[in-house]
Order: C-alpha cells, then structure tokens, then sequence
C-alpha cells in the first residue's frame, strides 16, 4: 500500500499550470494517473492527440473543460467523466474564466505511443509533433517532425 498527498507532489513542465504525477508517485504499474489544474486557457495536453495503446478518463472536480474531439467539441462539467478508446484524437481545454481541476487516469500506465498533432504557421497545417527539452533544461517545445519549426514552449 502507498499513500501520498496530491499537495505534496512536484509539479511536471507541461501545458497546465499544475500536473502532478498520482500514479507514478504511488509506483502504480497497471494505470497512469495525473492531477491538473488549468488556468483559464491552458490545456491537458500538448496538443490533439490520441495514444494508440491508451484509455483516458478524465474526472472533472471543478469547472468545466471542453474536450476537441473528431466528432465536435464536448462539454464536461464538474461531477462528469469522459472516456477516450486508444487511438482515439481529443484534446481538453479550459475555455472559461474559471479554473479547472481534473483527474485524468490511462490504462495501460506505460503508453508511450502517441501522436500529437499541432499548428504549424511554417507548414500553414496541423502537422505531427514531437516534444523536446530545451538545452537549459527548463522548458519543453513542441517541434514540427516535417519542417523542423517549433510550434510551442511550456514551462
């Protein structure tokens, strides 16, 4: 058994203000879990995305995120979840003036086959991504795989 306190873990770089790392920190094997809060215009994720061997539920606790997904924009208000098969593409926002806080679990926890796909001015379309760290270490970037361009920077 493991306990932690989600107050007590470190925050991960990425598009949120606030991710913590639940799961990796109570070393679950079989799930992933991660704790967010969204300021008002920020993101889950990198971009929109869809892990080919991955699940997602995202609990919503407060506010409301709107998830981009193939099929139009979805609303998820506090006290709903929303599940996401592999492969299928979704990105969660926070599109109102309030903060969003959610918890998002993926089985399996492992998943490391991801597309993200993001604008990209140089190529004028949503292009595949990669995500790098910057030579200091302190912020990751989002990169163009066809043109080489960086189209974002998070801290």
């Amino acid at each position: 058994m493991n306990k932690i306190g989600i107050d007590d873990l470190d925050d991960w770089m990425g598009p949120a203000s606030v991710k913590r790392p639940v799961g990796s920190a109570l070393d679950a094997e079989q799930l992933a879990m991660n704790y967010y809060e969204l300021a008002p215009g920020e993101s889950f994720a990198f971009g929109y995305h869809a892990h080919d061997d991955q699940e997602e539920l995202f609990y919503v606790l407060d506010g409301t995120a709107t998830f981009e997904t193939a099929d139009g924009d979805v609303t998820v208000e506090a006290g709903e979840v929303i599940r996401f098969a592999p492969g299928e593409f979704q990105q969660g926002r926070n599109n109102t003036d309030d903060r969003v806080r959610a918890l998002a679990v993926g089985a399996p926890g492992d998943s490391t086959d991801v597309t993200i796909l993001r604008d990209c001015a140089a190529c004028d379309d949503r292009t595949t991504q990669r995500i790098e760290p910057t030579e200091d270490g302190d912020e990751l970037v989002t990169i163009c795989v066809d043109c080489g361009a960086e189209t974002g920077r998070f801290d």
